[in-house]
């Protein structure tokens, strides 16, 4: 009896030799997976057929990579490869994983690994429960749960893929990124480049920190700078404003937004909208800029709104203190009063409005011009209060029944707003009028033409009701035909009734609109590239070209594109209880035993609504 047990030991030991002199002895081949250590082999075909089974210390190397377990299934055949109990692989120091059970493919080259799953890269650690790796693309993916933390950001999402030659991430479904900086980033489609730290978001896509809240549809992200470059149905909370574009460069550090096409600036503090095709905001200095077409719309009660358009807008100061400012050639038009200037400046603190350079206001059917106009507003209820034009007052309203104009013209005048429409006024100093008189038939009487220090007019309906001369008058009633068609005019006399701002039609220049046509078409143009993942952004190539590896310089690449295949490993099947309670004790989670690895095409999974 002792010498049979003897001989099977013998037996026993030179199995073992000979595989291990054979294993570590072969030469190497791609293919082939090299076994360097096992504390014990065995062969049991009964238990497992075609396998060798390796316990104690295992050191295995396939192509560079090498893998360490407490115990391994060896299937020599298919050059498969089963790994159980503190699972460490490394491949060419670029990637480290370690699990408590892993499969390894060496034909195909594919890996998996299940339980309690760490990949760590230079640069990030990903914690998983199931994870897959296909050698041949350089890729790592996983449909589970999975936390990554990369240089103080923690990303989490429910599905995702690593490119490790890219040293890029690609999630999808419950995206979420918190920032070092507490910047949260949410997106059920999105790139992350984890050498530069940028996030490219696709589809509804949330970035918000203490201060700011982000939406976009499309867009880029730098992590560590706090930079965004947004397209498609895109907009920024600051505060109580909302800015929203087709396009927006966003600065967090800076406190700076600019934003193209399709601009909107929301103010629901003060009741104000801003539209144009571009903006700059500049969030610590309360300062907005506008041009390409703005217009400035203010409600100041139900009833009474107030636009202002100049080629050049720009807005400053806080809540109540705000001043607006247009330039080159400024319009106002407010319920049944409008104006134009090369510039109007207006100030919420003081109520005043300023029309500077070669001012002119209508209302009704009156013209006011001068060299300065003043119109002044009730600060606590915004309502129109009174106004002022200073030095060479001129008023002028075509006459309702002939062909002719009523004026009035002085040093400077003085007017009273009454619910928002103007009541009367009073001018002053060198008064001169020409006015045509009816009798209460409307039969015309003569034009009146007279001089006096002071003369006050009354309106109704936004008409000259009546023109009182005071102090001193002189004046004169001419029959039609007594008076020449050259002194009906007041010196000065200059009539802008073509230049009249009816409604917000013509609020703007012809020049304007012909600009904006060829603006919006160049938009158009682009249209096309707001509904495709946004393409690298040149700081991502050059912060990328710095490392190890530098990124193709195409436009990035959809799931749809890199056609990524999912592996599932045809293992060979459990033919004895013993080898499934092995299996189970280092996969609690694993129902079955996984397939051999191999490749398989998958279709993109369609972007979901943001979760």
């Amino acid at each position: 009896m002792k010498k049979i047990l003897d001989l099977r030991a013998i037996h026993i030991s030179f199995i073992l030799l000979l595989f291990t002199f054979i294993s570590f002895s072969q030469t190497p081949n791609k293919n082939k997976i090299i076994i360097h250590h096992a504390d014990r082999s065995d062969i049991n075909e009964e238990l497992l057929p075609n396998a060798v089974i390796l316990t104690g210390n295992i050191l295995a190397e396939h192509d560079g990579m090498t893998m360490r377990c407490n115990k391994a299934y060896y299937f020599k055949n298919e050059e498969y490869l089963k790994l159980f109990g503190n699972v460490h692989i490394v491949q060419q120091d670029t990637l480290i994983m370690d699990s408590k059970y892993a499969e390894y493919n060496a034909i195909n080259g594919f890996a998996y690994a299940q339980g309690d799953v760490e990949l760590r890269s230079p640069d990030s650690t990903l914690v998983t429960d199931t994870l897959k790796f296909d050698r041949g693309q350089n890729l790592v993916y996983y449909d589970s749960y999975a936390k990554i933390t990369n240089k103080g950001n923690v990303l989490e999402s429910n599905k995702g893929k690593y490119f490790s030659n890219e040293k890029k991430f690609q999630f999808f479904n419950a995206v979420k990124i918190t920032t070092e900086k507490g910047t949260i980033v949410k997106s059920n489609h999105l790139d992350y480049y984890e050498v530069p730290e940028h996030a490219y978001v696709f589809g509804p896509s949330t970035i918000t920190s203490e201060e700011d809240f982000i939406y976009t549809e499309n867009g880029f992200y730098d992590v560590q700078q706090d930079l965004g470059k947004l397209l498609k149905n895109s907009y920024i909370w600051y505060d109580k404003r909302k800015l929203e574009a087709d396009s927006i460069y966003y600065a967090k550090l800076q406190d700076f937004a600019s934003a193209s096409y399709n601009v909107r600036i929301t103010d629901t503090v003060n009741r104000a909208v801003i539209t144009s095709h571009y903006a700059e905001m500049h969030k610590a200095k309360d300062s907005i800029f506008v041009t390409k077409k703005p217009l400035v719309k203010k409600e100041n009660e139900p009833k009474d709104t107030l636009y202002l358009h100049a080629p050049i807008i720009t807005l400053t100061g806080k809540e109540k203190q705000r001043v607006i400012k247009a330039y080159q050639g400024a319009r106002i038009l407010r319920d049944s009063m409008s104006g134009k200037a090369d510039s109007i400046h207006t100030s919420e603190l003081t109520g005043i409005t300023k029309m500077i350079g070669k001012p002119v206001l209508w209302n009704g059917e009156s013209q006011l011009s001068g060299k300065l106009i003043h119109l002044l507003s009730n600060v606590e209820t915004q309502k129109m209060d009174s106004l002022k034009v200073l030095e060479d007052a001129f008023v002028i309203e075509r006459d309702t029944i002939g062909d002719g104009f009523n004026q009035v013209k002085g040093v400077n005048l003085y007017g009273k707003f009454q619910d928002n429409k103007l009541n009367e006024i009073d001018v002053i100093k060198n008064a001169e009028i020409v006015y045509y008189m009816y009798n209460e038939k409307n039969e015309f009487v003569g034009i009146d033409k007279g001089i006096c220090s002071h003369i006050n007019v009354t309106f109704e309906e936004n008409k000259i009701a009546t023109a009182s001369r005071i102090v001193a008058p002189t004046s004169t009633l001419y029959p039609d035909d007594f008076l020449p068609t050259n002194a009906r005019k007041l010196r000065g006399f200059l009539y802008r009734g073509d230049e009249k701002i009816t409604g917000l039609q013509n609020i703007y220049s012809q020049e304007e609109l012909d600009k904006e046509k060829l603006l919006l078409e160049e938009l158009k143009s682009k249209k096309h590239i707001y509904d495709l993942p946004m393409a690298i952004q040149a700081e991502t190539l050059e912060a990328e070209s710095t490392g190890e590896n530098l990124l193709d310089r195409s436009p990035r690449k959809t799931d749809s594109s890199t056609n990524v295949s999912s592996p599932s490993p045809t293992s060979k099947a459990i033919n004895t209880k013993k080898e499934e309670k092995d299996l189970n004790k280092f996969s609690e989670q694993k129902k079955e035993q996984p397939k051999m690895l191999k490749k398989e095409e998958k279709a993109p999974e369609k972007t979901l609504k943001l979760k």
